[in-house]
């Protein structure tokens, strides 16, 4: 589970990188350890969602005491004012086993994300990891649901309802898309779930599927797969490379969604597709 780990590297700082990671390590190491023992397989398994919310936050209370992360957080919200906030959501599943799978991709947008903006997210509520921070002078709150994929909506309904934000214009949701070629990006203001049990999931939660939505390619199903087993599948070496160009334009298309210029996102973004919507 690198996402955990490097979440909690980066909360310790430069000066305490390397205890940081080790304990980091340590602690997402027994979570997954208790995980796999109690045969994880489903998004209803909550005994391993509080065991992976308890070792974390062990680790956040014992920054706490030493005053590591927080600063950065709070100088960024003092420069917004009183601008909106802004919920951006990744899907994906955690645990090591789903880490750079074509599902997770959405987890790996928030990550980048967050390193790129120097984000911490290891909050651990409303059944997810969150992470508040700045992005282009706009307030943000970055989400990993730890509810796994099918019950998405559950963790972002309850980040919605804490944060009191208007999900059809401050929530944006990015996710896998196969009707789409490996990194092509399709930007939505709403519509239907196009058959992804994720958003399907978050529309039955918030009672509406009007909400910003980026989706990212991860290639169509080969004749013959079983869905499933694709998209819990590894991208290759190569696809990885041009994953990496595609994280760079969900930046770059987050940063145009923030500052109200979906429209415009649409136009630089979006690709021409024959399939499903």
């Amino acid at each position: 589970m690198r996402w955990l780990g490097d979440r909690f590297s980066n909360l310790f700082g430069r000066r305490d990188r390397a205890a940081g990671s080790k304990r980091g390590a340590e602690a997402v190491a027994a979570a997954e350890n208790r995980a796999e023992q109690n045969g994880i397989e489903t998004a209803t398994n909550k005994e391993t969602e509080r065991e992976i919310e308890k070792e974390i936050e062990k680790e956040i209370e014992s920054n706490k005491e030493i005053g590591i992360g927080t600063e950065a957080v709070k100088a960024s919200e003092n420069k917004t004012g009183d601008k909106k906030m802004v919920i951006i959501a990744g899907l994906g599943n955690p645990t090591r086993e789903y880490e750079n799978t074509r599902h997770n991709i959405g987890f790996m947008a928030v990550d980048a994300l967050a390193d790129k903006y120097n984000i911490s997210v290891m909050d651990c509520r409303h059944r997810a990891l969150v992470g508040k921070g700045v992005i282009g002078g706009t307030k943000v709150v970055l989400v990993k649901p730890l509810t796994y994929m099918n019950l998405s909506g559950e963790a972002i309904r309850a980040v919605v309802d804490y944060y009191k934000v208007d999900a059809e214009s401050e929530l944006i949701v990015i996710y896998d898309d196969i009707s789409l070629d490996v990194g092509q990006l399709r930007i939505r203001k709403k519509g239907s779930a196009g058959g992804h049990n994720g958003i399907k999931n978050i529309i039955a939660n918030l009672g509406s599927d009007t909400f910003l939505r980026i989706k990212v390619g991860v290639g169509e199903k080969p004749k013959g797969y079983d869905l499933a087993d694709y998209v819990l599948g590894h991208f290759s070496k190569e696809e990885m490379k041009v994953m990496a160009e595609s994280l760079e334009k969900v930046d770059g298309a987050v940063n145009m969604m923030l500052e109200d210029q979906v429209d415009m996102a649409m136009n630089n973004y979006n690709v021409k597709s024959t399939k499903r919507e």
